[in-house]
């Protein structure tokens, strides 16, 4: 894909309000389709990119669930940067969604995964996201003023979260105890959680990678 059609792709969805890790996805999927075809993707038609979605099924034996999002991808792709018309899924049939209950913990094994965790960055990490229920992307986005202490409110305020929407989310004592422990060591500035150099949030990849690690700890 040519520098100019991803730089227009990259602001239309930082316009409409796609996350940081959205996007890069959304940039990988349309860059592997052209990788694909050694072609630019503009060039492609709607029988090679069913033919591709169906390679990553059939061949790579990629997941449904990440063909999706491959494919969800490139639609926007073709869709808003190529204004094609009557875009559809380029034959590809959805697939039934399968729901499956998540394996949860007791409020112990909770407690003893946390005090597993050395690093009070991560430590606090983990605890703001279990206690507030928040996405990844909603949990690296917060900022020090987002924590509302106030004894009559003790709140945080999640800005921009799932469906671009601003929400309130409890705020216990216990995590705010540690939140302070954190910003006296810390004292992060612009973000709550700085990544390299604090002038930007961590990233979605580094937070994940903690969530994974942690999850590998023995409980």
């Amino acid at each position: 894909m040519s520098s100019n059609l991803r730089n227009q792709f990259i602001d239309y969805m930082t316009l409409q309000g796609f996350s940081e890790c959205t996007q890069k996805g959304y940039v990988s999927a349309v860059k592997g389709l052209a990788k694909f075809y050694n072609l630019s993707p503009d060039l492609l038609t709607s029988e090679q990119i069913h033919h591709y979605i169906r390679y990553l099924i059939a061949k790579r034996k990629v997941s449904w669930n990440t063909c999706n999002k491959y494919l969800s991808g490139i639609i926007c792709f073709y869709k808003n940067i190529c204004q094609w018309e009557d875009v559809g899924r380029f034959g590809i049939p959805p697939r039934p969604r399968q729901k499956k209950l998540p394996t949860t913990l007791s409020i112990e094994e909770v407690k003893r995964l946390f005090a597993a965790v050395t690093n009070l960055k991560h430590r606090v990490l983990l605890k703001t996201a279990y206690s507030g229920g928040l996405r990844v992307s909603e949990l690296i986005s917060l900022k020090p003023h987002h924590i509302e202490s106030d004894p009559s409110r003790m709140l945080i305020r999640v800005e921009q979260g799932k469906g671009r929407r601003d929400r309130y989310t409890f705020l216990s004592q216990e995590l705010l105890d540690e939140l302070r422990v954190y910003w006296r060591k810390y004292r992060p500035q612009t973000w709550l959680f700085p990544g390299y150099g604090k002038e930007k949030h961590l990233s979605y990849a580094a937070a994940r990678k903690v969530f994974m690690q942690t999850k590998k700890k023995p409980i």
